[in-house]
């Protein structure tokens, strides 16, 4: 330990903690870098940690304010002369377009106006750090509590998840190598590698290296795994026979971890022995592996053995370490459009391992874009993408909060049937084959009934992308290969401008507050203002209660249909699923080991997922689905509620034209109002996805103990006594497991509305409180910097990067227009 942190902890009152310190080898480099994990596993006292953590922050204040005073100069100075130069870390992918000849109008305008943003809002937070600075030292009021609450909430970090699913040999790596600027960066596939790593995509925003973290399943999940493959398929003699490709998977599954040695001594104890796992110890003490590279070849080399990629270099690797791996996440330097944007290669239809299955899932309901990628020659014909997007369209829709499915046709320069072979006449070709394959694609999207439940049409877009002639540019320009569609869509979904101009606001409002916090003279102004405030929220607050109670009601009816329904389709719905007629009777019996192995679900390698929990609860999701969609829309342009929250105000801009002594406090008031929908927007989000799944989740719960009891079924006859099992456990459970599916909903949807009514109703009256309620003269002089920061907020609302249109996909670039 070196004196820097003895003194910090000496000076803070915490110097019971040195010790700790010292085991930690925390020196004064590490000591800037905890994070707040580290922190609780450092300090285990809740009041030194809370005391820690609020020091800690004001020392990051102050020496961000010190590191940003030189670098601030020189980006300003770039800003005012306007020019196209690069600071080290600059954008990459633009230098690389650039360079090539190709760079859009609206790219440079964009390039250079987030540079101008990137300075303010660089500005704006050494600002807020000083403040805060001052803060920190200055009174113990309740307002300056208060104050230190609301700049600490400024940080937030917006993220995008794009999922990108596919199939081997479609593109997948090939294209996020292209969009993202990167063409070494992700291995492409073989024609026998598939991918069952999750791999995300990211920018890395700490250093300039390449870097790739590499999360495990437990020993545990292993175990349970090699346990699944010795009983169902591996030991299984017709296994081989009547699903190849599941006892392929398993083979080679087994043998990229172990080789041989799995043959000659096959039970799970002697293969869960950790000397099978020397190489990678992390493993072993489940921790995460990070690799660190300087190039993106050299990491892609690294990462072939962990992702089960194909690669040249594929006979060199010796032992491979995918199966243990549940996910990849892949940090690249100097990339804008990735700062709030993570691209997720996934495997098609979740996994059998239930950690990565697990992880797979909550990735998917996280995503807000999905694209789903497909060779262009059989877009509309091959069944895997179609069935990948139906199978997951629920967890998509209103199981999550996706609002684009982008359907990718990759390869789309390959042409075999043009008479013309000059370039015009190639570029001809390949143009009127592409509209044809867009109109295809839609065609086939409008069959998808079942999916139109969860999406509006609007969401569906048809690209037809060659990542090949982006980067080569032999027949095509880059806007006829709509990679930089897909770019542009990319940069749409960063959004920088509204994210600086959120901040820039936040800030502004704060600042008003300590500068109107000072105000004595207007004692009597504020009493009256917050008589008309308390009303107005009375009032609007009813207001979001009675729309949040209409669709209580209505969700309540509709459950009411939809268990009556389920009940009378119970029968039929086990009919079909027990007794399938184009299934032969031993690959039924080895599919229904695996269902009641796996709690109702059966994943092959390849084919339709079969889900008996999802058929069950199938009368009740559709009872629901379309209310569900209008209550909790995943549109942007759409709100939850009908509105009602999105339309909640207190009427601070009216209130300032008669209150014009308190403007200060009302336009932080203002700020406070939408930083709270916000907020809460991203709390519905997230609760309705539990209560959406609650469904299919509950009618799990009932099932498990025939499950549990099937599973105990062994010898001749066991297939008959698996299904007796299932039917009478259903007959049985016919009067309670519906209307308990119905209950947990209805109880979840109601918690979610006193979370509502409590958020509305705590943070605005507080600050209206903390605003208008208190006088403090403790708080620091802040006329200067709100000054600077209003002009900021100016700049950035009449920055017309603001009205950028959204990428269309269905219009052909003007090349290929003028080739056509």
């Amino acid at each position: 330990m070196d004196d820097f942190v003895k003194t910090k902890l000496t000076e803070w009152g915490l110097s019971d903690w040195i010790e700790t310190f010292h085991d930690q080898g925390i020196d004064e480099e590490s000591f800037h870098c905890l994070d707040h994990n580290d922190i609780d596993n450092l300090i285990t006292k809740v009041g030194p940690r809370a005391k820690f953590k609020k020091r800690l922050k004001s020392l990051k204040g102050e020496k961000n304010a010190t590191n940003q005073e030189h670098e601030e100069t020189d980006d300003s100075a770039q800003v005012l002369a306007n020019t196209n130069t690069r600071d080290k870390g600059k954008r990459k992918l633009e230098l690389k377009e650039e360079s090539s000849g190709w760079l859009s109008p609206t790219k440079k305008q964009r390039r250079d106006t987030t540079s101008a943003e990137k300075f303010m809002v660089s500005e704006v937070k050494n600002i807020m750090a000083c403040i805060h600075n001052k803060i920190l030292h200055g009174e113990k009021t309740k307002l300056n509590a208060f104050l230190e609450e609301k700049i600490w909430d400024l940080e937030t970090e917006k993220k995008e998840l794009v999922g990108v699913f596919g199939r081997t040999g479609a593109g997948k790596s090939s294209l996020i190598n292209a969009v993202i600027g990167e063409k070494d960066l992700l291995p492409s596939g073989s024609v026998s590698a598939c991918t069952t790593v999750i791999i995300k995509v990211e920018a890395n925003k700490q250093n300039q290296k390449y870097e790739a973290e590499i999360e495990f399943i437990t020993k545990e999940e292993l175990k349970q795994e090699l346990w699944f493959l010795f009983t169902f398929i591996l030991n299984d003699e017709n296994s081989k026979d009547e699903d190849e490709d599941d006892y392929n998977d398993a083979v080679e599954m087994m043998s990229a971890l172990y080789g041989e040695e799995w043959e000659k001594n096959p039970s799970v104890e002697h293969l869960m022995n950790d000397k099978h796992f020397r190489e990678i110890p992390e493993f072993i003490v489940s921790k995460k592996k990070t690799l660190t590279c300087e190039s993106a070849k050299e990491l892609s080399a690294k990462l072939v053995k962990y992702t089960r990629s194909g690669s040249e270099d594929r006979e060199e690797v010796k032992r491979w370490f995918w199966p243990l791996v549940k996910c990849v996440t892949v940090r690249v330097p100097n990339n804008d459009l990735l700062q709030n944007v993570t691209l997720v290669d996934l495997p098609g239809n979740g996994d059998r391992n239930k950690g990565r299955d697990k992880m797979w899932k909550g990735v998917v309901q996280s995503c807000s874009t999905v694209w789903i990628v497909t060779d262009i020659n059989r877009a509309a014909s091959e069944k895997e993408p179609w069935e990948i997007l139906k199978s997951a369209s629920s967890l998509m829709g209103n199981g999550g909060q996706c609002q684009h499915i982008h359907f990718i046709c990759t390869k789309s320069d390959v042409i075999e049937d043009s008479d013309d072979l000059s370039v015009a006449g190639v570029r001809a070709a390949i143009f009127k084959r592409n509209m044809r394959a867009k109109e295809e694609v839609r065609k086939e999207f409008r069959k998808l009934k079942g999916v139109q439940t969860q999406f509006s049409g609007d969401c569906f877009k048809v690209f037809t992308v060659s990542s090949k002639e982006f980067l080569k540019k032999k027949r095509l320009g880059p806007d006829d290969t709509e990679v930089p569609k897909l770019q542009e869509f990319l940069q749409e979904l960063n959004d920088f401008h509204s994210e600086t101009l959120k901040y820039v606001s936040r800030a502004k409002g704060i600042l008003s507050l300590i500068q109107g916090a000072g105000c004595r003279e207007v004692a009597g102004v504020k009493e009256n203002v917050c008589t008309d405030l308390e009303e107005n929220f009375a009032c609007e607050l009813n207001k979001v209660l009675d729309a949040m109670e209409e669709s209580y009601r209505t969700f309540t009816m509709c459950l009411k249909e939809g268990v009556e329904k389920s009940k009378s389709s119970r029968e039929s719905v086990l009919k079909s699923f027990l007794y399938p007629k184009k299934v032969k009777g031993g690959a039924f019996h080895k599919r229904l080991k695996c269902i009641v192995a796996n709690n109702g679900v059966y994943k092959p390698k390849k084919g339709k997922q079969q889900n008996l929990n999802e058929k069950l609860a199938s009368k009740l999701t559709e009872s629901i689905d379309e209310e569900f969609r209008k209550t909790f829309p995943n549109e942007s342009k759409c709100e939850p509620f009908n509105e009602a929250i999105s339309s909640f105000s207190l009427g601070t801009w009216t209130l300032v034209e008669k209150y014009k002594g308190v403007q200060l406090q009302l336009e932080f008031l203002r700020t406070e109002e939408e930083k709270m929908k916000a907020k809460l927007d991203k709390t519905i989000r997230e609760r309705k996805k539990e209560i959406y799944n609650s469904l299919t989740t509950t009618i799990e719960e009932n099932m498990q103990k025939c499950y549990d009891d099937a599973q105990q079924c062994r010898g001749k006859g066991s297939l008959n006594a698996m299904r007796e099992i299932i039917e009478k456990h259903v007959r049985a459970k016919k009067d309670v497991m519906f209307e308990d599916a119905r209950d947990v909903m209805i109880s979840n949807l109601r918690k979610l509305m006193k979370v509502i009514q409590k958020t509305l109703r705590e943070t605005m009256l507080r600050s209206i409180e903390l605003s208008l309620k208190t006088d403090d003269q403790s708080v620091p002089d802040v006329k200067e910097d709100l000054e600077t920061v209003t002009k900021y907020y100016k700049d950035l609302k009449k920055n017309p990067d603001e009205g950028t249109s959204p990428v269309s996909a269905d219009q052909p670039g003007p090349s290929a227009a003028q080739g056509h």
